[in-house]
């Protein structure tokens, strides 16, 4: 027996209009929001108050200059690099430096639309309808900006890394838009050539025939709209002391190999997540289908680990003198333009009557769509208390110097808990218990799946 509608009739409507003028603050509170942001009404007073910029355990030197991804989403690349150039600053005695974000940028793309291409033939052959839920998710959106750590891995273990000033940026890498338009609109219309292939019987051969020639056009647009980087380079710098020094001619990938790879080794980097879903216990090894950018490359592993263990990781490597990669969702209670991640930073009560954005457990905020990982930034220092505990973390963004502390954001601990959802440390400091977990085979979530969601 089906349940009757909801309808909302005319007596109820004007039953919640009679309430509404009944609380004369209601009245107050629509006379400000209607002329006024209603985060910026929510905000507490008393909690920015009490804010301050200061951690007594930090990193020895943060790294400069401070970094903008601007108007594209590569929040992964820049949080991964911005980690990646401190010991190269310590080691060669740098005042500041940068590695390319625009290089990986670039190959991320060329990867990406392969690996998208690659995906229509594993569906197809699936016999996955193109209108179905799968299918109908890859084609939404063929390739974005966004990331996730293991991606980054691919990456520079196949191509290396070089300094910024060997490939700078360019437009469509500050605004890269308008480049996926084109490349979206082309591997849509590319998906729909390998399907007919594949329906009329095409090979494997005749299928890797197309793929390459369509590979060529994606080529082509990404070297227009980027630049194509040179397969080796010169790197001249000045030190501290104002010294000159040289390195090259080297490819990228014996830059990484040779001068950074000894300072920060990616390998022996791991990624631990925390997802509290009732379905997806910790201690279990997670991955998602059809997520990746490198046809060949490591998969996207997800070690699902309690969210204190990821606080406690944390701290240990900060106190180690080594900042951490982070992915969360940063658009839930942040005071950005004082850069504050707070969960008391804003009182929804207060004007609205309801709380917002922390009524769910973070488990049900997962299940429900209100919550997923949606960027990547970098932990620098740590405040702990008489009882070392974790108090606040200083946080590395990219979004220039304008928002927070000269671009640095402030994160309570209770803030970590609930909107964060993956770091990467040393796996120095992590325990055999859990090191061994990534020797499971893993879980295989679907391709949409809030997991799956990639940091911009």
């Amino acid at each position: 027996m089906s349940s009757k509608p909801a309808v909302l009739g005319k007596d109820l409507v004007e039953n919640f209009k009679k309430a509404f003028f009944k609380d004369e603050k209601n009245i107050l509170a629509q006379n400000v929001c209607t002329k006024i942001d209603p985060f910026e009404l929510s905000l507490s007073r008393k909690q920015i108050e009490e804010t301050q910029h200061v951690f007594n355990t930090k990193i020895d030197a943060e790294g400069k200059p401070l970094t903008n991804q601007k108007r594209s989403g590569r929040c992964w690349l820049f949080a991964a690099l911005n980690v990646i150039r401190l010991p190269i600053i310590k080691h060669f005695n740098l005042e500041d430096f940068e590695l390319s974000q625009g290089y990986l940028f670039f190959w991320d793309k060329i990867e990406r639309c392969n690996f998208f291409l690659n995906n229509i033939v594993e569906t197809a052959r699936r016999n996955e309808p193109v209108d179905g839920r799968l299918t109908s998710f890859l084609l939404y959106d063929p390739t974005c900006d966004g990331g996730q750590w293991d991606m980054i891995v691919n990456l520079i273990n196949k191509y290396g890394l070089m300094p910024k000033k060997n490939f700078p940026e360019s437009f469509s890498c500050e605004m890269s838009d308008r480049m996926n338009q084109i490349l979206k609109s082309k591997l849509r219309e590319f998906a729909r050539a390998i399907r007919e292939l594949i329906q009329k019987g095409g090979s494997d051969g005749d299928v890797q025939s197309l793929i390459e020639e369509q590979m060529t056009h994606v080529y082509r647009i990404v070297g227009i709209c980027l630049g194509i980087p040179s397969e080796s380079f010169t790197w001249n710098y000045y030190d501290k002391n104002k010294a000159f020094h040289s390195v090259g001619p080297i490819t990228p990938k014996e830059f990484y190999d040779v001068h950074i790879k000894p300072l920060y080794n990616i390998d022996d980097k791991v990624c631990l997540v925390t997802d509290p879903r009732a379905t997806n216990e910790y201690g279990k090894v997670y991955t998602v289908d059809c997520l990746g950018n490198v046809v060949g490359g490591r998969r996207c592993i997800y070690n699902n680990q309690p969210v204190e263990l990821l606080l406690d990781v944390t701290a240990k490597s900060i106190k180690d003198g080594e900042a951490v990669w982070f992915g969360c969702e940063v658009g839930k209670r942040n005071y950005a333009k004082a850069g504050i991640l707070d969960l008391k930073v804003h009182n929804f009560p207060l004007l609205l009557g309801v709380d917002i954005q922390t009524s769910m457990s973070k488990g049900d905020r997962l299940l429900y769509g209100e919550s997923a990982m949606t960027h990547a930034m970098v932990f620098t220092a740590v405040h702990v208390d008489e009882k070392d505990q974790v108090d606040r973390l200083r946080v590395e963004n990219s979004w220039g110097e304008e928002r927070g502390d000269k671009g640095y954001l402030l994160m309570t601990a209770e803030w970590f808990k609930e909107f964060t959802f993956e770091v990467v440390v040393d796996k120095k400091h992590i325990s055999k218990e859990v090191l061994e977990v990534f020797n499971q085979e893993p879980i295989v979530l679907p391709a949409w799946d809030p997991m799956g969601t990639l940091a911009c």
